[in-house]
């Protein structure tokens, strides 16, 4: 019996939306990823997927260019050929489930990649990013409470923009769903409950999102009165350029100073993964060579000192 691949995409996206709780922006992902695998294979039957056509595959990707990439000759990063990998491989076990004979998910596996690089800016640069909203106008008593916000909990720029006004400032801590519908605690600083009570207290509409869009320019750009992420992107890389940061500095940015920080004070590994979020440690230890600055001054100190 032959089974459609291309039916069988359709069912494999409604149940990583579904049963797996994979958010639409992920579902979309996915649905690109495959699309480009079903339009190179040129396949009608599940049954069709050979470790030949996988392998030609992998080596037309390897060759591609992609985005900004194709001014310079440069092909398709690892990184990104390995998100068309793992949709594959994913979809594949899919079809494994299901009981339809195909070719073995475990036949998939992940270019090599160099170690992650991550975005940092320095402690004082952070010191003048989280210090750049000021007055007591409600726009900079909003962003300065966005800015706190992130820093003190590591959030995900998603996470924040779902944030409801509903929140109990007379707690330290803060439940969020964040990747995957999985729940986790985060929590406040004295800062960040602090700006936050006094953007809320200068609020006057009735609005339910935490963030909200201030002036007629900010509403123009959609009906929802909530901040969308690419909103809140503009306001951190407003105040970066305010505060002298030359680097690009995003939500994200200050998502690694957050883990970063608690890394370099002494926290262990598997805490910091828990307040990011993290399915995997893995996800997280590209933060650890960050504390390699201590490791130095150990080294300095200790290292063949003389009698």
């Amino acid at each position: 019996m032959s089974h459609n691949i291309r039916d069988l995409k359709q069912e494999f996206l409604e149940y990583i939306e579904i049963e797996k709780g994979r958010s639409l922006k992920t579902v979309e992902n996915y649905d690109h990823y495959l699309l480009r695998f079903l339009d190179f294979a040129k396949i009608k039957n599940a049954e069709d997927i050979s470790e030949n056509i996988v392998r030609s595959y992998r080596l037309w990707l390897n060759r591609q260019s992609g985005g900004n990439n194709r001014f310079t000759g440069a092909t398709l990063k690892k990184k990104t050929q390995n998100y068309h990998l793992i949709a594959l491989r994913a979809f594949l076990k899919y079809i494994a489930k299901r009981g339809v004979k195909t070719l073995s998910p475990e036949y998939i596996e992940l270019a090599k990649v160099g170690e992650r690089a991550l975005d940092l800016i320095s402690k004082e640069e952070l010191r003048r990013l989280m210090e750049a909203p000021r007055g007591e106008d409600i726009k900079a008593l909003r962003d300065k409470a966005i800015m706190e916000l992130l820093f003190s909990t590591g959030l995900r720029v998603s996470e924040l923009c779902s944030l409801s006004r509903d929140i109990d400032l007379s707690a330290d801590e803060l439940s969020i769903r964040g990747k995957g519908e999985k729940i986790r605690v985060v929590f406040l600083s004295p800062e960040a409950k602090k700006s936050i009570k006094k953007y809320l207290d200068k609020r006057t509409d009735t609005d339910d999102t935490l963030f909200v869009k201030i002036d007629g320019k900010e509403r123009a750009e959609k009906e929802e009165l909530g901040l969308t992420r690419r909103s809140i992107e503009r306001i951190v890389k407003h105040y970066a350029i305010k505060a002298g940061i030359s680097k690009k500095v995003t939500p994200h940015v200050i998502r690694h100073c957050f883990a970063t920080d608690l890394l370099s004070n002494g926290a262990d590994l598997r805490s910091v993964q828990m307040l990011l979020g993290h399915a995997h440690i893995g996800t997280t230890q590209v933060y650890t060579h960050i504390t390699d600055s201590q490791l130095k001054k150990i080294h300095q100190q200790f290292h063949n000192k003389k009698g």
